[in-house]
Order: C-alpha cells, then structure tokens, then sequence
C-alpha cells in the first residue's frame, strides 16, 4: 500500500506560478513511479507528467512542456510539480499516483498507476 498526500493547489491568475507536492508513504521509499494526472468535470483523468523510478526521467503532456516541471526528493518519497506560466485551460483537479510495476519509464494511462492520492484544485483566472 502507499498513500499519497498532495498539497499546494489554489487560485492564481493566468501567467503565475504553483507547485504542487506528492508526499509518499508506505511501501519502500521511491520504489515506483510517479506521475501527475488533471482531471476536470465530465472528462478523464489526463496525464501531466511523470517522473520514471530508476533512472528519473521525466515525462511531460505536450500541452505542459516547456511550462512545468516534474522533480523528486533525494529519498524519492516526495514528488513536485512546478507549474509555471499557467493559462485558464491548466485549470483542473490535479492528483499524483504512483506505479509500482514501472522502473524505466513512466506510463500516461491513468488505468496503469496503482495508487492515487486525493487531489488538489487549481483554478487559473483569466
């Protein structure tokens, strides 16, 4: 089992900055991967990023790259993702979940991660 907290959603207006955390407990530290997943009303959960296990490589949706970045701590039980330049579009219910059977890479089906934390708001204005 692993639960997963994330914190550092909220409302910002369109050009500013957020990050998000993803605080891991549970099974071996940093023993899988993590990724970052939005979700808005009446549609799926959609991949942002992901960061792989072994090697932390990351792994960006088209529409955040260049904009946001995914990193971890040096124990790999916390994950971050800074968002930057954000646009009224960005806005979503953002939750991190993790992968325990990828090492190498990082999948975007949100139907391949194990474990999912609440989530957190953010809300961009124009």
């Amino acid at each position: 089992q692993v639960q997963l907290v994330e914190s550092g959603g909220g409302l910002v207006q369109a050009g500013e900055s957020l990050r998000l955390s993803c605080a891991a407990s549970g099974r071996a530290a940093g023993d899988y991967a993590m990724g970052w997943f939005c979700q808005v009303p009446g549609e799926e959960r959609e991949f942002v990023a992901g960061i792989a296990w072994k090697n932390g490589m990351p792994y960006y949706a088209r529409s955040v790259k260049g904009r946001f970045t995914i990193s971890r701590d040096n124990a790999k039980t916390t994950a971050y993702l800074q968002m930057n330049s954000l646009k009224p579009e960005d806005t979503a219910h953002y939750s991190c979940a993790v992968d325990i059977h990828r090492f190498w890479t990082v999948a975007q089906g949100a139907d391949e991660y194990d474990f999912w934390g609440q989530g957190t708001q953010v809300t961009v204005s124009s």
